[in-house]
């Protein structure tokens, strides 16, 4: 590798002595080291005269190819380097949704800003489907709702938040400050497919066992906004968490549950092998933003 640099210098100085000055080596190394080299390739690099040096039609064509060669080099090592302080490469996602301006789009939008080379891929589906991908190494990381105790995979709890009913703007209960559970046993909740809608469907069956009976649920595949948009033209209500009231469409209304004691938590699962810099990192961010947040 040394006598390939020191090619590379006299090919460019055209001068023992001067290329020697530039790596701040001798002449005699400079000039011993390109002889073996020459010697072992079994060709001559150089022309060696008294008015100076100059590449013979062989080493013009072998200092191209060096000089490509090592700047392919170059990269990789610069590549490696990056990728393991998680400065460049890719990181899968899994996310139950995306709300603007929420915890999880504040977190990703920052991730980004700090680390721009690596590519973020997320994909939206239940917490079913994300433990799956994320067993299976097709994700690299899974935010879903709930704390989560799964015997073959890791997981944290990265941040809370308050639940609140959706109702329609019309609806009996809408100019309350809130409501209590046992105002909503009778409505008829709708729920999505995808995202987090089977998780809020078991909540809801969870929370009126035993108390109530258990109210009409309707399935819908169909996004946030939609599922928004058919509780303002009066189809049934919803549970949202408050980071939701940002993407709120005019004629519903967001009250908080009074008898909900507790924040829904919200975490993050990935394979205990998965030893990814970028992961590491974007977990580290999250429970800093996560304690920035609590002390603010």
């Amino acid at each position: 590798m040394v006598a390939l640099v020191q090619t590379l210098a006299v090919a460019e100085y055209l001068s023992f002595y001067r290329a020697a000055n530039a790596l701040g080596v001798s002449q005699s190394s400079v000039s011993t080291r390109i002889k073996a080299l020459e010697d072992t390739l079994g060709v001559v690099l150089f022309d060696r005269n008294t008015r100076g040096v100059r590449l013979t039609e062989t080493g013009r064509r072998f200092v191209e190819q060096v000089d490509d060669a090592l700047g392919i080099l170059d990269h990789a090592i610069k590549t490696v380097g990056m990728q393991s302080r998680a400065e460049e490469g890719e990181l899968r996602i899994g996310v139950h949704a995306l709300v603007a301006g929420g915890f999880l789009d504040r977190l990703l939008e920052r991730f980004h800003s700090q680390y721009p080379f690596v590519r973020l891929h997320i994909a939206e589906g239940t917490a079913r489907d994300a433990q799956m991908m994320v067993r299976k190494g097709k994700l690299d990381v899974a935010f879903m709702a709930y704390a989560h105790e799964i015997p073959d995979l890791h997981s944290r709890v990265i941040w809370r938040d308050r639940l609140m009913a959706v109702v329609p703007a019309t609806h009996r209960l809408a100019t309350q400050q809130n409501v209590e559970w046992r105002q909503l046993a009778e409505e008829t909740f709708l729920v999505r497919h995808g995202g987090t809608g089977p998780q809020l469907h078991d909540l809801i069956v969870m929370l009126c066992s035993g108390r109530w009976p258990l109210p009409t649920i309707v399935r819908f595949d169909v996004g946030r906004s939609a599922l928004l948009s058919m509780i303002a033209g009066g189809h049934g209500i919803s549970l949202f968490v408050e980071e939701g009231v940002s993407v709120s469409t005019a004629n519903v209304a967001f009250l908080p549950i009074h008898d909900e004691p507790e924040n829904i938590a919200f975490s993050a699962v990935w394979l205990p092998s998965n030893r990814a810099s970028a992961l590491a990192k974007l977990l580290a961010l999250a429970t800093e933003m996560d304690g920035s947040s609590a002390t603010s």
